[in-house]
Order: C-alpha cells, then sequence, then structure tokens
C-alpha cells in the first residue's frame, strides 16, 4: 500500500473513532442520567478506554506507515476501530431499547451488532500477532494450516452469534434476531461446539509459535518478541479471573478486564516495531519480577503481623478490637525490612533469570578485588584477558600495552 493510501485512511479512521467516542459518551450519560454518581463513573471510563483506543490506532497507523508491507500495523488499526464500534453500539442499542424505546432506529440491529463484532478482537486479532509478529510471516510453513484454523473457528463461532435466534447475552437478553431467519440448530449447535473451543486452542497454539521464535530468535528480533512475552504474560491470569467473574455475576469487571488484559499485547507490538529503546525490555521485566515480589511479600508481612500482634494484644488484653498497636509495628517492620528484602530479591531474580549477568558481575567484582593487590602485570594481563572471555565470550582477544616514554 502506497504512503498517499495509508495518510487517506488516517484522515478517514481517525475522525471516524473521535466521532464514535463522542456519540458513546453522550448516548452513556443519557443512559444513566438517573444515577448522576454511575454517570460520571461511566463517562470517566469511556474516555479512558476511548483515548486508550484513540492511542492504539495512532500507533497502528503509524505502523503502517513505517512497515507498510508489515500486518503488523493492520491488525492494530483494525482492532481499534473494532473496538470503538463494539462500544458505540452497544450504548446506542441501550438507548434505543431500554432507556428510551423507540426514540432511535435500529435499536436491535445495534444489539445484535453488539453480540458478535468484538469476538475477532478478543480471539482473532491477537493470535495472528502471535503468528506473525515481528516481520509479518508465519514462523515456517508448518505453521500454515494454524493460522487457517485461527480464521475458520473465528468465523464459525461469527456464524453461530449471526444467526442466533434470540440473543441471551447481557443486557441485550431476549432480543429477537432482526436478520428474521436462522440456519437449523443442527447445523448451528455444532458450529457452536467447535468455534468456540478450536478458536481458544488455536490461541493458545499461535502463543506457543511466539514463545518457539523467541527461543531462536537473535539480536534485534528477540528484544522485540520480548515486548510481546511481556505484555502477553499478564493475559493468562486475567483470562481466568475474568471467567470466575463472569459466571459469579461480574460481567462488566469480567468485560473490562479482558479487554485491558488485551491492550497492552498490541501497544507492545506496535511499539517494539518502531524499534524505540528496545533493550529498555530488560529493565523493565526485571524491575516488574522485584517490585511485584516484593510487593506481595510486604502484604504478607504486613498481615501476618496485624494477625500476630492482634493476637497477642486480645490474649493480653483481652480486648477483640483491632489495635492500633499492631498497625504500627506492622507499619514499622515494612519501613525496617523493605530495603534489605528487595536487595535480596534483586539477588534471587539475578542468579535466576540473568544467570549470565549475575555471574559476570560476580567476576567483574572478584577481579576489582584481586585488582587492589596484583603487582605482576604479566599476571595482571593475564588476568584480564580471562576475565574479558569469561564474561565478554569474544570469538578472539588481544591486549595490547601502551610502552612507557623512557622505554622508547
Amino acid at each position: 500500500m502506497s504512503v498517499r493510501a495509508i495518510r487517506v485512511i488516517s484522515w478517514l479512521v481517525i475522525p471516524l473513532v473521535i466521532a464514535l467516542l463522542l456519540g458513546q459518551i453522550y448516548l452513556s450519560v443519557l443512559n444513566e442520567a438517573a444515577n448522576v454518581f454511575e454517570a460520571i463513573l461511566v463517562v470517566a471510563s469511556t474516555l479512558l478506554s476511548g483515548l486508550i483506543g484513540i492511542g492504539l490506532i495512532s500507533l497502528g497507523l503509524l505502523v503502517a506507515y513505517r512497515r507498510p508491507r508489515n500486518p503488523v500495523g493492520w491488525i492494530i488499526v483494525g482492532t481499534g476501530v473494532t473496538a470503538a464500534t463494539t462500544d458505540f453500539v452497544e450504548s446506542y442499542a441501550t438507548y434505543a431499547l431500554y432507556t428510551n424505546p423507540g426514540s432511535l432506529p435500529g435499536g436491535e440491529i445495534m444489539a445484535w451488532l453488539s453480540n458478535w463484532i468484538f469476538i475477532p478482537v478478543l480471539f482473532a486479532a491477537p493470535a495472528m500477532l502471535f503468528l506473525l509478529f515481528p516481520n509479518g510471516r508465519l514462523l515456517s510453513r508448518r505453521w500454515r494450516p494454524v493460522f487457517w484454523i485461527v480464521i475458520l473457528s473465528t468465523c464459525a463461532a461469527l456464524t453461530t452469534s449471526i444467526f442466533q435466534p434470540v440473543l441471551n447475552d447481557p443486557p441485550f437478553v431476549g432480543v429477537v434476531n432482526p436478520l428474521g431467519f436462522s440456519p437449523p440448530q443442527a447445523l448451528l449447535e455444532p458450529l457452536t461446539w467447535v468455534g468456540w473451543p478450536m478458536m481458544a486452542a488455536s490461541f493458545l497454539v499461535a502463543a506457543l509459535a511466539m514463545i518457539l521464535r523467541l527461543r531462536r530468535s537473535q539480536g534485534v528480533e528477540r528484544q522485540q518478541l520480548k515486548w510481546l512475552a511481556a505484555a502477553a504474560a499478564v493475559l493468562p491470569l486475567a483470562s481466568v479471573s475474568g471467567v470466575v467473574l463472569y459466571y459469579l455475576g461480574f460481567d462488566t469487571i469480567a468485560g473490562y478486564l479482558a479487554v485491558f488484559a488485551i491492550i497492552p499485547i498490541f501497544l507492545a507490538a506496535g511499539y517494539a516495531i518502531l524499534r524505540y529503546r528496545l533493550y529498555d525490555i530488560d529493565i523493565i521485566i526485571n524491575r516488574a519480577l522485584v517490585y511485584g515480589s516484593l510487593t506481595a511479600t510486604l502484604a504478607l508481612v504486613y498481615l501476618g503481623g496485624v494477625a500476630t500482634t492482634q493476637t497477642l494484644f486480645r490474649t493480653l488484653t483481652g480486648q477483640g478490637q483491632v489495635s492500633q498497636l499492631a498497625v504500627v509495628v506492622s507499619t514499622l517492620a515494612i519501613a525496617a525490612l523493605f530495603n534489605p528484602l528487595r536487595r535480596r530479591i534483586q539477588a534471587s531474580i539475578d542468579r535466576l533469570f540473568y544467570r549470565k549477568k549475575y555471574d559476570a558481575a560476580k567476576t567483574l567484582e572478584a577481579f576489582s578485588l584481586r585488582l587492589r593487590e596484583e603487582t605482576n602485570l604479566d599476571a595482571l594481563g593475564d588476568g584480564l584477558v580471562s576475565l574479558v572471555r569469561e564474561t565478554m565470550q569474544p570469538a578472539h582477544v588481544t591486549l595490547w600495552l601502551r610502552p612507557r616514554e623512557d622505554d622508547r
């Protein structure tokens, strides 16, 4: 695609998404007009998600402009536009069917669209990123069946949702399909049992392809894949939490969790394609591991300290209320343990995940101690060469010593 065509698409897509966002905010305010607090909350969350979506689309267009032959940019753009359209049609259908019935035309059509338009965003788009990132090509020809399984399973899931006679997903449970016809249930039910499981399975296999590509990659490509892998690392936990919350009745929270767990994948993919400060990902992963473990440890220390101190206080005084002394003691314990724990956790993370770097740091530290006491120049040169070979592992090492002035 030419650069001019990409510019024209940008001039069309960005205003369209902004218009959809403003329309969604207006309809959301009307839908929550009875409760001012909920209306403010909905507007804030809508504005936040809308701005993230605009940033995501802009990033995708920039990637498409810089790498027009790479489909990653277009996948990001398509995901952002589809997500914005999904939010708008849901707000439109809610207003047309429930808030002010009959005030706007096409409420059933919008509810029907919101029932299936989001499916490619949740499964097909991330799976395609995993398969095609970062160069826009599959890992090998053997992965072509996985590519087509992703497409066919997504089409099967879309078919079951498009031709569903009566919608059964909130908030449009009971709305009749505006198409007016549907294929026989004997055809739709097998597609339901095949489409959704195959889509989930192909998603996992696509993630496996990304992991294999990461293990075989080197240099810049490895750093790019690290960004995508780091963003996708939170997806399994978020998916399990979303499913549990959905079946517990917290569908709204589950929906937000699913969306905001997928967005970092697209952001990381676009950022990595642009190759800006790629090597910062090692620092980010290291800090995330260290401070995540530190936060969990300090939380356990705090809760355990409060419980232990409260038990002792209850035993000594006989009072059952939460003692301020327990809170103060636990807070002081956390303040005292913060730096020692951080240093220990940092050392453990370096030993487990950054072994080469950790060994190199230890070797340099040992050599610096030896350097203070060594007086033999030949032994010092041999030690320096050994140090370079052990830490840097070059193909060849040569040490040149500059002659002294009096030797000349």
